[in-house]
């Protein structure tokens, strides 16, 4: 039960193109408007930690995350 990834949507602002996103190979990518939604499973908080410390590297603006299920 307590290893079952986490389903996440990541929210960010701006259209990322290809190479932002080969950036989150886990990670599949559609357009909200003017925003960007990241959505995958992540094994565990690390995991989410490891994410967001590379959008922060790549100056990209967060504006939500949230779990949406997990996975049966």
């Amino acid at each position: 039960m307590g290893d079952d990834p986490n389903v996440y949507e990541i929210r960010v602002s701006g259209h990322l193109g290809p190479t932002f996103l080969m950036a989150f190979p886990a990670l599949t990518a559609h357009r909200d408007g003017g925003q960007t939604v990241l959505t995958g499973a992540l094994p565990d908080s690390s995991a989410l930690y490891g994410v967001l410390a590379q959008l922060e590297a790549l100056g990209l603006d967060l504006l939500e995350v949230r779990k949406t299920h997990t996975p049966e």
